[in-house]
């Protein structure tokens, strides 16, 4: 490995909070909202879940980087966060199908790196005083500079995000012969969704997070999917046109993490902003409709407001977070149509949840039948 120069970077939280580390070799100053992701593996699928875009990720594993990276394990075509902070990062890596070191694919997308900081003491941090607003500097800043920046931070209450990541013009994924046809507006979408609904014979065109009803239907899809993203979904009443649009005719409609919020949204059920949100690969969710349990990976900074879901009559709670008793899935009573606040297509897992998208299959059936 050639040298390479790691001089101290800074992390500083809104509130004047400072953490030092180092630099691992990319020099600059990137800012976004703080946040903690719990999970052991899987750091390339993170960094590059639209999901995440404009946050600067924490990691809780101490180490990053040890098994490379590998150009088939991405959930959209380049990093979406803004920024990393890791206890642990290793130029080097061990993985005989790694097509290159972690250091040299985010070199090429000039991501900011700060290392060696104590992520123990900054997710306690993060926990007790919620998240909020950062700054990493590896340039040399000084701490009175980064803290006149804070101007040009936006908050994220209020944020919409989701045309930051949407594809800008439709295209298809799958076997065009394959059985059943689906919609699906793009707010943020994970590969590893097209692919689980291709693997159950689907035909998907991908729309962007704009698109109209009438745009979804000329498709003349089989069932629709309103995906995951990034920001606050208050913001996206177009997406929450869609929702009732689809509805109107109760063709089966299927929703992911802001998709699953976007529907309630679209049914006078409000969100809110979480003080932490949930990140990581294992979360524990309970399952009401069959009293089973299921480890779930989770991408959220909203939620939806458990006590107006569970007062509309044309709702049932269907899946509950056992941390918190947050909200994790819901269904409409006389509608073709459920959502999940985590996500069942997790890549590299768990995959408890992998049934949600069998049974949106079945409800397409039942619906064609």
């Amino acid at each position: 490995m050639k040298y390479i120069n790691r001089t101290q970077a800074v992390l500083l939280l809104k509130d004047g909070t400072v953490f030092y580390g180092k630099s691992i070799g990319i020099e600059g100053t990137t800012f976004g909202e703080v946040a903690f992701n719990t999970g052991t593996t899987g750091y390339q699928e993170i960094f590059t879940d639209p999901s995440y875009f404009g946050q600067i990720m924490v990691t809780t594993n101490a180490h990053i980087g040890n098994y490379g990276v590998n150009s088939e394990e991405v959930e959209s075509d380049n990093v979406k966060i803004s920024g990393l902070v890791c206890k642990n990062f290793s130029f080097n890596f061990s993985r005989d199908n790694a097509s290159e070191s972690l250091f040299d694919y985010l070199k090429k997308q000039n991501l900011i790196v700060i290392s060696d900081v104590d992520t123990r003491a900054l997710v306690s941090y993060i926990r007790d005083n919620g998240a909020m607003n950062a700054i990493i500097s590896t340039d040399g800043t000084s701490i009175d500079e980064l803290k006149k920046m804070f101007v040009e931070v936006p908050d994220m209450h209020g944020l919409e995000l989701a045309s930051k990541v949407s594809t800008k013009k439709p295209y298809f994924y799958g076997s065009e012969n394959a059985k059943y046809k689906i919609s699906a507006l793009d707010l943020g979408i994970k590969t590893n969704i097209l692919r689980n609904l291709a693997k159950r014979d689907c035909y998907i065109k991908v729309f962007p997070y704009n698109a109209s009803f009438e745009d979804l239907s000329n498709f003349s899809p089989d069932g629709y999917f309103l995906s995951n993203g990034p920001g606050d979904p208050e913001p996206l009443v177009s997406a929450q046109q869609v929702a009732r649009d689809i509805l109107k005719v109760n063709k089966p409609l299927f929703g992911i993490c802001l998709g699953h919020q976007v529907i309630g949204l679209a049914n006078g059920i409000s969100t809110y902003k979480m003080f932490n949100g949930h990140r990581g690969i294992n979360h524990p969710v309970k399952n009401l409709l069959t009293g089973k349990g299921e480890i779930t990976s989770q991408n959220h900074g909203f939620a939806i407001v458990k006590e107006e879901l569970e007062k509309n009559p044309d709702f049932e709670l269907t899946h509950v977070h056992l941390n918190d008793g947050t909200v994790a899935g819901m269904k409409m009573k006389n509608k073709n149509c459920f959502s999940v606040q985590y996500h069942p297509e997790a890549s590299p897992g768990p995959h408890d949840s992998t049934y949600l998208f069998d049974q949106f299959i079945a409800n397409i059936e039942s619906a064609t039948n």
